[in-house]
């Protein structure tokens, strides 16, 4: 097969294995872009075969870029460690069909897992991701946080991604904090300011919209809890500006 198969991780030691094995079904190569893990994380993804490079995070777009020259063919499978490929994807990518077509990208829709529950309410599914692209015409973003493929011309696959990302709740929260400060640091980099009630629409309407209208309240507790949880990161990313913009004018005064 001429494809590539890219993956960043940072202590991934429990996905890395199955993650490069669901590649290695399409992908002639495997490459590990690695954030300096301090499991064993590199051990692991060496011994399945993949090629690891060592190189010290620069945010979610920039980390995959990175990667990019390293990659021997022109298209290129781009998961997380955490992802794998559905048996519908893989049984589409191995017919070859996307070398005859004119499209540069293409996006699946992902089955996000809670555990092994998995999670299609709330706007968790379809949860649409480009992961797989021609990098002679589509790039990843320099996005820190949550960056997009850019492209010319996109086709929308009805087949699926599994994503086990999230083992509990505090995990969720933990990682949403994560994303929150990282998204605070680009929009002050891009000069973005907000007011003090910013935080407070923007995490309201995130819930509603989560609860309300993508049909949470349908689940029950769980329905519940991870729209408030979109809430919060919603909440939090701008009270996060709010506060770098603060410091940032107590460093200049």
């Amino acid at each position: 097969m001429n494809i590539s198969g890219l993956i960043i991780t940072y202590n991934e030691e429990k996905n890395i294995k199955a993650c490069i094995e669901s590649m290695l079904h399409v992908c002639d190569e495997v490459i590990v872009i690695d954030s300096n893990s301090t499991d064993n994380t590199v051990e692991i993804a060496s011994s399945c075969g993949a090629k690891v490079i060592s190189q010290k995070f620069l945010g979610d777009g920039p980390q995959r870029i990175f990667g990019i020259p390293y990659c021997k063919h022109d298209w290129i499978l781009n998961l997380d460690a955490d992802e794998f490929l559905d048996h519908d994807s893989l049984n589409l990518l191995k017919q070859g069909i996307f070398e005859n077509e004119n499209y540069d990208a293409y996006s699946f829709k992902t089955k996000n897992f809670f555990k092994d529950k998995i999670i299609n309410f709330s706007g968790w599914y379809p949860d649409r991701k480009v992961r797989f692209f021609n990098k002679k015409t589509a790039s990843p973003s320099k996005d820190i946080v949550h960056q997009k493929v850019i492209y010319t011309n996109l086709k929308k696959l009805n087949t699926h991604i599994l994503h086990y990302g999230s083992h509990s709740f505090y995990q969720i929260v933990t990682k949403k904090m994560q994303y929150a400060e990282w998204n605070a640091q680009q929009l002050f980099s891009e000069g973005k300011k907000v007011n003090a009630l910013k935080p407070i629409l923007n995490g309201i309407v995130s819930f509603i919209r989560c609860y309300f209208f993508k049909k949470g309240f349908l689940n029950g507790i769980d329905g519940l809890t991870f729209a408030l949880t979109q809430g919060y990161f919603s909440y939090m990313k701008y009270a996060c500006l709010i506060q770098i913009c603060k410091e940032n004018q107590t460093n200049n005064s």
